[in-house]
C-alpha cells in the first residue's frame, strides 16, 4: 500500500524513540541531564506521532506498508520491516504512548542526581520503543523480535539497583519465564508460516477468512503456543511471583511494567484472534487459567500489607481477568479492559507515595454485622435488574452472545456487593441511595462500553463462532460460580474463629507458598550465574 499519513506516524513514533534512545554513548554523556530532558521530548513526541496515526486512521480498514522484506527459506514467508494499522493498532499506540511519556515525565524528577540517571532513561527509551514496534508492526516475525526485545530491556531496568538480592532473584525468575515465552511464540510463528506460506499479519487475516474446515494440526499447536506465551507474559498462576517481587526497582520501571508491558499478553491474543477464534480448546485453557489466577490473587490481595505488593496483585488478577475475557472470545471487552487497567495501574503506582493520605482521610464505618439472607435477596435481585435493563438498552441477545452473559453476571455479583454493603446499614438511606446510583452507571458503562469497543474493533478481529457445547456451558457456569464463591467466602471469612482464621490468612499472605516451589525449582534447572556487582554508574 502506498505511503499515508498514517503509516508514516504509526513508522516514525517508535523510530523517534529508537533514534534517540540509541544516540552514542558519548554524546549522551556530555548531556548528562539534559539526556533525561530529551528522552522526556522524544517520550511526548512518539505520543503526538500515535494521535496523529489515531486522528487520520480513526477505526478504519487496515492499512499496511512495508519498507524491507528478506524472503526466509522453506516457503514460510519473509521477515519484513513495516507498519499495521488497524482501530486495535491505533489504540494501543496511542495507550502506550500516552503511559510511556508520563512515566517518562515522572522519572525525570524521580532520578535527578541519581549515578545512573543516564543509563535509566536509555534503557527505559529502549523498552517503550520495543513495546511501540511490537503494536505497529505489520510481520509476525518482526512481532515475535520486538517481544523478545521487550524482555531484554525489561530485564536491564529490573536490574538497575544490581546490588540489591532480591532484586537479582526477581529479574532472574523474570528472565527465565520470558525466554520460555519468547521461544514459544517464535515457534508459533514458524508454525503459522510454514502453514499459511505468509508472515504479514493482512495476509494472515485473508488466509483464514479463507480456510475452511477444522484446524489445521499445526495451527492448533501455534494457538496453544500463544496461549503460554501470553501465560508467562501475564504473569499468571503459578508463574506470578516475579511480578510480585520486582518491587525493588525503581518506581517508573513498576509504572510502565504493570501499566504496558504485562497488557503485552492480551494484546498477543487479540492480535492472534484470526487463529486462535478457531481453537475451542485453547480459548477454553486460556479461560481456565485466567479464572484461577483472578481467584487465588483475589484472595491473596486481601490479606497484603505493602501497598505496592498489594498493587502487583492486583494486576495479576486483572491480567487473569483479561485472559479470561479473551479466553470467552469477548476480544472488545478484552481490550477494554486492557485499556482501563493501564491508564489506572500507571496513577497507582505513580501515586503510591501519596496513598497515606487516603487513610487519614475520614472513612465511613460500615456495621460488623452479617448481612441477613433478605439483604443477600434483595441485593441480587436489584443487580440482576440493573444488568438486564442496561443489557436490553444495548440490545444484548443472550442467543448470540452467551459469553456476554458469563461476564455481565459477574458484573451482577459486583453490584450486589456493592448493594449488600449499603443494605446492612439500615438507618443510611443516602448511601443505598448513592450505592443504587452507582451501581446502574456500572451496568450501562459496562454494556455501553463493550458496544463502543465491539464496534470500533469489528474488522480488527476474528469473532469467536458460537457453539454452545457441553465444555462450553460448563466453563461458563463454573467461571460464574468462582465469582459467587469469591463473594461468599470473604463474608464467611469473618465469621471464623479466631485461630482458624489467623492460619488461613497466613498462608494466603505467602501466597500459598507456591513461588518458593516454583523458585526452588528455577534454581535448579537454571541457576543463576554468580557475577560481581558493577558500579552504578557503569
Amino acid at each position: 500500500m502506498s505511503v499515508t499519513l498514517t503509516t508514516t506516524a504509526a513508522l516514525a513514533a517508535p523510530l523517534s524513540l529508537w533514534l534517540t534512545a540509541l544516540l552514542p554513548s558519548d554524546i549522551a554523556s556530555r548531556a548528562g541531564r539534559r539526556m533525561a530532558i530529551i528522552a522526556n521530548g522524544a517520550a511526548w513526541l512518539a505520543f503526538a506521532l500515535a494521535l496523529v496515526a489515531l486522528i487520520t486512521h480513526g477505526f478504519g480498514p487496515a492499512q499496511s506498508l512495508t519498507l524491507i522484506s528478506i524472503p526466509l527459506p522453506l516457503d514460510i514467508g519473509a521477515l519484513a520491516l513495516g507498519v499495521y494499522v488497524n482501530a486495535v493498532t491505533t489504540i494501543m499506540l496511542t495507550l502506550v504512548s500516552l503511559v510511556g511519556a508520563i512515566v517518562s515525565t515522572y522519572a525525570r524528577n524521580y532520578l535527578t542526581g541519581d549515578s545512573g540517571e543516564e543509563r535509566f532513561h536509555r534503557w527505559m527509551l529502549l523498552t517503550l520503543a520495543a513495546i511501540l514496534t511490537l503494536i505497529v508492526a505489520s510481520n509476525l516475525l518482526m512481532f515475535a523480535l520486538a517481544w523478545i526485545a521487550i524482555s531484554f530491556f525489561l530485564h536491564r531496568l529490573l536490574l538497575f539497583y544490581p546490588e540489591r538480592p532480591a532484586a537479582v532473584m526477581a529479574a532472574h525468575k523474570k528472565f527465565v519465564f520470558s525466554f520460555i515465552g519468547g521461544v514459544s511464540l517464535l515457534a508459533a510463528v514458524l508454525l503459522i508460516g510454514a502453514t499459511l506460506h505468509t508472515l504479514e499479519w493482512a495476509d494472515v487475516h485473508t488466509a483464514m477468512e479463507r480456510m475452511d474446515g477444522p484446524l489445521p494440526a499445526s495451527l492448533e499447536w501455534a494457538a496453544w503456543l500463544v496461549v503460554l506465551s501470553a501465560a508467562l507474559k501475564c504473569a499468571q498462576f503459578p508463574f506470578h511471583g516475579w511480578l510480585i517481587q520486582v518491587m525493588e526497582a525503581p518506581t517508573p520501571v513498576s509504572a510502565l511494567l504493570h501499566a504496558g508491558i504485562v497488557n503485552a499478553g492480551a494484546f498477543l491474543v487479540i492480535r492472534m484472534s484470526p487463529i486462535i477464534s478457531l481453537s475451542e480448546s485453547a480459548l477454553g485453557a486460556l479461560a481456565l487459567i485466567g479464572v484461577v489466577t483472578l481467584a487465588v490473587a483475589s484472595l491473596v490481595l486481601l490479606t497484603q500489607t505493602s501497598i505496592k505488593v498489594s498493587l502487583a496483585w492486583s494486576t495479576s488478577a486483572q491480567m487473569g481477568f483479561m485472559l479470561l475475557e479473551a479466553g470467552l472470545g469477548l476480544y472488545s471487552l478484552a481490550l477494554l479492559h486492557l485499556v482501563a487497567h493501564s491508564l489506572y495501574k500507571a496513577h497507582a503506582f505513580l501515586a503510591a507515595g501519596s496513598s497515606v493520605d487516603g487513610f487519614r482521610a475520614p472513612a465511613l464505618a460500615f456495621a460488623t454485622t452479617a448481612p441477613q439472607p433478605w439483604h443477600w435477596l434483595v441485593a441480587f435481585q436489584g443487580a440482576l435488574l440493573m444488568a438486564i435493563s442496561a443489557g436490553y438498552l444495548f440490545g444484548v441477545d443472550p442467543a448470540q452472545q452467551p459469553a456476554l452473559i458469563v461476564t455481565g453476571a459477574i458484573v451482577v455479583v459486583a453490584v450486589a456487593q456493592l448493594l449488600l454493603q449499603a443494605l446492612v446499614l439500615q438507618d443510611n438511606a443516602g448511601l443505598l441511595l448513592r450505592a443504587t446510583s452507582i451501581g446502574a452507571l456500572v451496568c450501562l458503562g459496562y454494556f455501553g462500553l463493550h458496544a463502543a469497543f465491539e464496534h470500533a474493533i469489528a474488522t480488527s478481529v476474528r469473532p469467536v463462532a458460537v457453539s454452545g457445547g457441553a465444555f462450553q456451558l460448563a466453563l461458563s457456569v463454573a467461571i460464574v460460580g468462582v465469582f459467587v464463591a469469591l463473594i461468599v467466602l470473604q463474608h464467611l471469612f469473618t465469621r471464623l474463629a479466631t485461630p482458624l482464621r489467623q492460619s488461613i490468612q497466613v498462608h494466603l499472605y505467602n501466597g500459598l507458598y507456591v513461588d518458593v516451589l516454583v523458585t526452588r525449582l528455577i534454581i535448579r534447572l537454571w541457576p543463576m550465574r554468580r557475577t560481581p556487582v558493577l558500579a552504578r554508574g557503569g
